[in-house]
This record gives C-alpha cells, structure tokens and sequence, in this order.
C-alpha cells in the first residue's frame, strides 16, 4: 500500500503534542481527501493483545477516531471560520478478531462537508453520523473485522481554530 507521507507525519506530529496514545499506535494515511480517508494501524507489541494475538480494542476505537475525524480536521484547517469537532458518542460492531495490520476506511466525505457548511451558516452545533470501516486485508480481504459509527459534533468555536493550532500566537 503506498502512503501519503505528508498526511502520515501531519497526523503523527499533531498526535505527539495532542494525544500522545494516538502517536504510539504509528498510524499510516494512505489517502485522505474531501471524499474519503483510508488509514492503517499496524499490528505490532503496542497494539496487540498477547493472549490472543489480536489489535486491542482501543485501537480499533482510536483507528476509527481518526479516519473519521481526519476528513473534517482537514476542511477546518482549510476554513477561515473558526470551527471545533468532538465526537459525541461511539459505536462498534465487531465480528472477527483483528490479526494483522487493519484498514479503516471512511467515505462520508460528502456529508461531513455538509455538516460543517450548516454549522459555518447557522453558528449552532450540528451533528452528523459517520461510518468507518475496519478491514484486515491481508488475512480478509475485503471482510470487515469491525464496523463504528460515530457522532461527529461541529460548532463555530471562540477558542482555538485547527488551522492555528500549533502556531504561535501574533503579538
């Protein structure tokens, strides 16, 4: 699978200042864009449960957790609107264990872009459900090992807009 570098090292940078479990899982962006997001967390010492030689389930949450907020960080950080995400709640199914690296694919693009047009125009908190997949693709192929949704909340910020986050503050 080919990487999108700059995307990968974005993400890792962020999660290093951020959330620094996030950071300690090594995910890989192999594509991210207004449509969609495919990432990959790699089965390794830190996300494995030795027993069963399975991805932990909190690794799975947190692979969800950033293919499905990827899209929206990234058209915030476009923004010129001060704007904040959270995901208010979380839901997982999951139906085979998890043996090897796993994909998470997000294609709600779209509807994330509407979202954050409606909260950009009505300044309230607006809130959309996002579905990411998880797929284990060497061992799998394209049977998913885990299916999340996610309630993806929007709101024009006072505070800190993600464009800025990072960067020094202008006397």
């Amino acid at each position: 699978m080919k990487r999108d570098w700059k995307a990968t090292m974005t993400v890792r940078l962020w999660a290093l200042r951020n959330v620094f479990l996030l950071w300690m899982i090594g995910p890989r962006i192999i594509e991210v864009n207004d449509r969609r997001c495919e990432m990959v967390v790699p089965l390794n010492w830190r996300t494995r449960r030795r027993d069963i030689h399975a991805m932990y389930l909190g690794t799975l949450c947190m692979g969800a957790d950033i293919a499905g907020g990827l899209i929206a960080f990234q058209i915030m950080t476009r923004s010129k609107d001060r704007l904040s995400f959270v995901f208010k709640d979380i839901r997982g199914e999951f139906f085979k264990r998890a043996e090897d690296d796993v994909q998470f694919v997000c294609e709600d693009g779209p509807l994330i872009q509407e979202m954050v047009a409606r909260a950009r125009a009505s300044g309230e908190r607006e809130e959309a459900l996002v579905r990411v997949v998880a797929r284990v693709p060497k061992k799998l192929g394209d049977e998913p090992v885990a299916q999340f949704e996610l309630t993806l909340s929007v709101k024009r910020s006072a505070g800190v807009s993600p464009a800025t986050v990072g960067r020094p503050a202008r006397p």
